[in-house]
């Protein structure tokens, strides 16, 4: 538990989420009102807020108990991925040991190098062009949902009841999303290309978080921004900080960072870029790592 929580609330992140739920409101009813694509990209920030917010939630933000920081985000403004699932693949992607391990590691983009020889040629070719950071902007929120979904429909097939529990779940925090798309000023289509956006900003935090390494401590990133996009990403972008205090809130680690940047930035092996700004000139058109894990198997060792 974070040493620094003495009361029974966080009051910056309850204050966040408040902020979050009233921008998405104006987003699909003024924003909307006054000119659709405006509401589009309020919306679309506001959705990729509340993604950042439900990490925190996960993490035992801001409340102490669980089913207060799940109620917070009860609502799903994504409508793609249920919460509790979420949850449960995040916390197992927490076992730093198996980082970017493409069967291990729920959130690993790379594959068995055996699978990808397998792929046909049209595929390849999608996965490559989602190996850059515009392709990942782009493609990445259809591929990753496709995958996803693919995946938990197996598990419910084979009898997984903890998966399958959590999309009943998902149907009533997708209901009330949607019956207030309905009444508001937004189109339904208009607010699916809000989901899309917000989930597309993400995909740039999420896009090179991790790297094969040899060693699990040099998989993690820190990206030394503290413009805007790290406010969407709660501070993520400090990633090895995270990693290593899962427990602190997002409003704490740069604290923690600038304490000790160099024992950081040893503990990564260098894995560090200045800016958003310079993972966008690197990587907009160009990929960054290869589809195939290049260290499988003999990273694990």
């Amino acid at each position: 538990m974070d040493e620094a929580r003495r009361g029974a609330v966080e009051w910056p992140t309850l204050l966040l989420l408040i902020a979050c739920y009233a921008v998405w409101l104006l987003g699909t009813t003024w924003g909307a009102a006054v000119w659709l694509p405006l509401g589009i990209c309020v919306t679309g920030v506001a959705i990729a807020l509340q993604s950042s917010l439900c990490h925190e939630a996960l993490h035992g933000h801001p409340f102490r108990a669980r089913v207060w920081n799940e109620a917070a985000v009860f609502p799903c403004l994504c409508l793609m991925i249920p919460y509790r699932r979420f949850r449960d693949t995040h916390l197992a992607h927490h076992r730093d040991e198996h980082l970017t391990d493409p069967y291990d590691d729920p959130e690993s983009n790379y594959l068995d190098p055996s699978v990808w020889d397998r792929l046909p040629g049209w595929a390849r070719a999608v996965l490559r062009a989602n190996n850059t950071l515009a392709g990942r902007m782009i493609l990445g929120p259809f591929i990753a949902q496709w995958a996803f979904l693919r995946a938990d429909w197996q598990a419910i097939r084979a009898g997984d009841r903890g998966v399958r529990e959590a999309w009943l779940w998902h149907v009533p925090q997708v209901a009330v999303v949607l019956a207030w798309v309905w009444v508001a000023a937004m189109p339904v289509w208009g607010y699916l290309l809000a989901v899309w956006l917000g989930i597309a900003l993400l995909k740039i935090r999420t896009f090179l978080e991790h790297r094969a390494h040899a060693r699990a401590s040099g998989r993690t990133v820190i990206v030394e921004d503290r413009g805007p996009l790290a406010l969407l990403f709660l501070n993520n972008n400090l990633h090895v900080v995270h990693h290593m205090h899962p427990e602190v809130s997002w409003y704490r680690l740069p604290g923690l960072y600038a304490a000790r940047r160099a024992h950081y930035r040893r503990r990564n092996d260098g894995y560090v870029y200045q800016s958003y700004g310079q993972v966008f000139r690197d990587y907009l058109w160009r990929a960054k790592d290869p589809v195939a894990h290049p260290l499988w198997p003999w990273w694990r060792g």
